[in-house]
Order: structure tokens, then C-alpha cells, then sequence
């Protein structure tokens, strides 16, 4: 029982602190940079954003990973914007909550700037802005122990509800014209250590605890002459406690509507790093990478925003049945009355 429990702390204590902060799955691709990069708060000329998504995993598994985000940024000057983000994400025995407020300056090259209702670039746009942005965010990491075993004595084992939280800052900067734009921003840039394992001596040692996280962004918009749009972007992680780096290769298209747009995609996300394991009828030692095929759709409809998407998981090795299934709901607010010719 004891060599049970201690593998479930070990799987619980590796995925916290390869998941410090709000995950990165594929909801930045429903117009929710802000989600990722802090400088994108504000960053619509006007109004602000609203984003709700909730993520299931593994339908067929009790206690399988969930996470409930909701967003919310605005532009509240010329050069100003401010976001807040709310996020609950659970694994199993354990589960982080967290909230982070953000300032974004943005900086302007274009005196003859087209004031626009879109809640993203559009060809009519003029658009040309470097971003900035900070994000403080506050953390509560918990790991429920009262239904653990407690027959056999473990000095690890409490048989209660641990909590222990930290402050941490993420900051970024973006680059924004009406075809192209990139990001690039590090997260968790705080030491951030806590006793949540009961390991103190370890916990305290900095190359243990340094969840800092480098994500690059890049994307570009192609523009027809027909209701069709395409945008192609790629999105890069490196984890600087671990090493581990992968990449999302996206690729959305765009059918524009009276009232808004209809969209469609795919996303690939592939780890550069593989995971070795042994192969039980033979013996011999594989290597796994992570790699995930997402397809997505969502439909835009005057201030409205719904998507979907299901990420599916290739490789030999694959903890139960199902996929990832994730739904958002958006809506864009404080836009005014502004004449433009475009939507």
C-alpha cells in the first residue's frame, strides 16, 4: 500500500509542477491570446473580450483531469488595457485555483488608425501596435488526502486537505497588424516554492522549483477576394525546470457571414522529447512523444462566440479510451457604435 501511495503522489507531484499555472491547451485559438500572452489584454482597438471553457478528459476515468477557465480583457484608454483571468484546474487528488489581473500598454505606429467593431484584425483594419503586458496572478495548489489508506504509517500521508499557495508574474509582448502578429512571453518568472509535499529541503532548492516557461507565438491572416479567409500560426513552449519543449502547428479557415464568420481547423501539438518505456512482451525500451491531433470549428455571431474541439492522442501507450473534449463561450462587449466599413 505504501509503494501505491507513494507512486500516486509521484504521478500527482510531476504533473503540478509541469502544469504551475494555467495549462496551455487549445483555447487561445478561439481569438484568446489574451489567455497565453499577457500584452494581448486590450489589444481589440475597442471594447473588451468575455471567455468561458470548460475541458474534460477521459470521460471513461473517475477523478480524470478538468479545467474551467474564464477570461475577461478591455481596452480602457488609447494605450491601455487591462485583463483578469479566473481558472480552476483538478487532477485526480489534486487541483490548483488561481486568479491573475493584467496591465497591457500598447503602442500605436499608425496616426490614421481605423477604429473598428471587429474583436479581431481584419483587412479593412489599420492596425500596426507593439504590445507590452504584466500579469499577477495568485495560486492556491491543494492535494486531498482523506480518502488515502492510512493503515500502514506514512510520514508523507496526512489524511487531510493540504493547501499552500505563492504569488507569480508572467509578462510578454506582442506584435499586431492587420495580417501578421507575434508573441512572445515567460510565465511563472517567480521562485515559487511550497511545502505542499512535505519535502521542505527540496522544495526550497531553486533548481527544483523554477517553473518558468517560455511560450513564442506566430501567425499570419491571408486575405481573398471571396467570403474565405486563412490562418496559419504555430505556437512554441519550452519548460526551463524540465527542458521539455513541443509545438502546435494550427491552421484555421474563415467563411464570413452577414452577421459574423464560421470557422474550421486542426491543430497538431508534437513534444521534441520523448518519454522511454518498457515494452512488457518483450522487454525492450521505446520512446513516446506527446503528440495531439485537435480538430476544431466555432461559429462567430454578432457579439456571440461558440467553439468546440477533441483532442485525440496518438502512441502505443494511452491512459483510458477517450479523448479531450473542450467547449468555450464568448462574448465581445463595449464595442459602441463606430461606422466602418467592415463587420
Amino acid at each position: 500500500m505504501r509503494l501505491f501511495l507513494t507512486i500516486i503522489i509521484f504521478f500527482v507531484l510531476s504533473n503540478s509542477r509541469a502544469q504551475e499555472g494555467v495549462p496551455i491547451y487549445f483555447d487561445y485559438l478561439t481569438e484568446n491570446y489574451y489567455l497565453v500572452h499577457p500584452s494581448m489584454a486590450g489589444v481589440n482597438l475597442v471594447g473588451g473580450k468575455l471567455r468561458t471553457t470548460v475541458r474534460k478528459q477521459w470521460f471513461d476515468q473517475v477523478e480524470a483531469p478538468n479545467l474551467q477557465t474564464m477570461t475577461a480583457d478591455v481596452r480602457v484608454s488609447e494605450r491601455s488595457g487591462i485583463g483578469l483571468t479566473l481558472f480552476n484546474d483538478q487532477n485526480g487528488y489534486h487541483s490548483q485555483k488561481g486568479a491573475y489581473i493584467t496591465y497591457a500598454h500598447h503602442i500605436n505606429f499608425n496616426d490614421d488608425i481605423v477604429l473598428s467593431k471587429r474583436p479581431y484584425p481584419s483587412k479593412y483594419d489599420e492596425i500596426d501596435q507593439l504590445s507590452f503586458g504584466i500579469s499577477l496572478g495568485g495560486i492556491q495548489n491543494s492535494l486531498d488526502q482523506t480518502t488515502f489508506d492510512l493503515v500502514d504509517y506514512d510520514p508523507l500521508i496526512s489524511g487531510l486537505m493540504e493547501n499552500t499557495g505563492y504569488f507569480n508574474i508572467d509578462v510578454g509582448m506582442s506584435y499586431v497588424n492587420s495580417k501578421y502578429y507575434a508573441h512572445l512571453t515567460v510565465k511563472n518568472l517567480l521562485f515559487a516554492p511550497h511545502d505542499l509535499y512535505g519535502d521542505f529541503e527540496y522544495n526550497k532548492n531553486r533548481d527544483t522549483t523554477n517553473f518558468k516557461r517560455f511560450v513564442a507565438s506566430l501567425g499570419y491572416v491571408f486575405y481573398t477576394d471571396t467570403p474565405w479567409s486563412f490562418e496559419p500560426s504555430t505556437l512554441f513552449q519550452y519548460s526551463d525546470l524540465t527542458t521539455e519543449k513541443s509545438i502546435d502547428l494550427n491552421f484555421k479557415a474563415y467563411y464570413k457571414l452577414n452577421s459574423g464568420r464560421l470557422w474550421a481547423g486542426f491543430s497538431f501539438r508534437n513534444s521534441l522529447e520523448g518519454a522511454e518505456y518498457i515494452e512488457v512482451s518483450t522487454g525492450d525500451i521505446k520512446e513516446q512523444t506527446l503528440q495531439l491531433v485537435t480538430p476544431l470549428f466555432g461559429i462567430d455571431y454578432k457579439d456571440f462566440v461558440f467553439s468546440y474541439n477533441y483532442s485525440h492522442q496518438f502512441g502505443d501507450i494511452n491512459f483510458g479510451s477517450g479523448g479531450f473534449h473542450q467547449i468555450t463561450i464568448g462574448f465581445n462587449f463595449l464595442r459602441g457604435s463606430i461606422e466602418c466599413d467592415c463587420f
